[in-house]
């Protein structure tokens, strides 16, 4: 396992790289003068360049890169433009409520996805099986704004049983949680269903209830587990994409996490704050993918020596 890892990590290493050059080229790419966003029309020409000087912009390319490059690995992201604050400290305070949504988003996903599937596929051809279909075909389709303002309708506006947006108890994160999670829910289900329809296939199953072993039993112990395999790597990937791209379901519910952040950033012409956020969600990534990759690799030794 130390081995894997270590490749894992290897092959990380190139990724980041072009993260950071990338998101450093955002400086340039973007229009306008970030000097002149920050300073506004009519600041004096000594100002103007003792603030160019401050960012190293009076510098060649390399030479801002290296400054740069040399913040990032101390830990330093720079100061936002609007707020005036190192953006790490901003990251700091905004990426736990991202992390709460992620988290809740992803337990409904994987309780309801996984435990759908197993049903459908203990029970193939029926009406809950088709019912089940016709559910997961319309959670992929359905963007997460639009499933969120449809929860916000009949759940807040309707029934008034929650809040419609914001934080406080409980009641705050259902309904973003589950607009989040509503496709990873659809997907899990359809993939943990086709999973345990090959599983229940093989010899090993047959020889299961041919022994006599309760059916409860043969679904959870010996079926789940290996259909799980493939599944591992989807709730993977989908935790990623929660922690890194929760951007709409935060504005729809008004949920002060980071996703939000880097709407105001961007609508704000916010460039260090947007360059700081891209470049920490895109770390989160990948960690969240090697963590995927070593839970494949402990499910199924196969993955370790491939």
């Amino acid at each position: 396992m130390g081995a894997f890892l270590l490749r894992r990590l290897l092959l990380a290493i190139p990724t980041l790289v072009g993260v950071l050059v990338v998101v450093f080229a955002l400086l340039f790419i973007a229009p306008g003068d970030p000097v002149m966003e920050m300073v506004g029309e009519r600041a004096d020409s000594a100002t103007i360049a003792q603030l160019r000087h401050q960012l190293h912009l009076d510098e060649s390319r390399p030479r801002q890169f290296a400054a740069y490059a040399g913040g990032v690995l101390r830990g330093d992201l720079g100061t936002s433009f609007i707020t005036g604050r190192p953006i790490a400290r901003d990251i700091v305070e905004r990426f736990p409520k991202t992390l709460e949504l992620a988290c809740a988003a992803m337990l409904l996903a994987v309780t309801l996805g996984v435990s759908i599937g197993v049903i459908t596929a203990a029970h193939p051809g029926g009406w809950l099986d088709r019912l089940t279909l016709a559910f997961t075909y319309l959670g992929i389709s359905f963007p997460v704004y639009w499933v969120g303002l449809i929860l916000i309708l009949i759940f807040a506006m309707i029934l008034r049983w929650l809040p419609p947006s914001g934080t406080g108890g409980l009641a705050f994160l259902v309904l973003p949680a589950f607009a989040l999670g509503t496709r990873s829910i659809a997907f899990l289900a359809r993939m943990t269903r086709s999973a345990m329809l090959e599983v229940l296939g093989s010899d090993y199953i047959r020889t299961a209830r041919a022994k006599g072993l309760p059916r409860a039993a043969v679904l959870a112990r010996h079926a789940l587990r290996n259909a799980l395999i493939p599944v591992v790597t989807v709730i993977g990937l989908d935790f990623g994409s929660y922690l890194t791209g929760s951007i709409l379901t935060e504005t729809v519910f008004s949920w002060p996490g980071l996703g939000r952040y880097v709407v105001n950033a961007i609508s704000k012409r916010d460039l260090p704050a947007i360059q700081g956020s891209i470049l920490f969600l895109s770390v989160v990534f990948v960690v969240v993918n090697i963590v995927a990759d070593l839970a494949y690799a402990a499910a199924d030794p196969r993955v370790e020596y491939s």
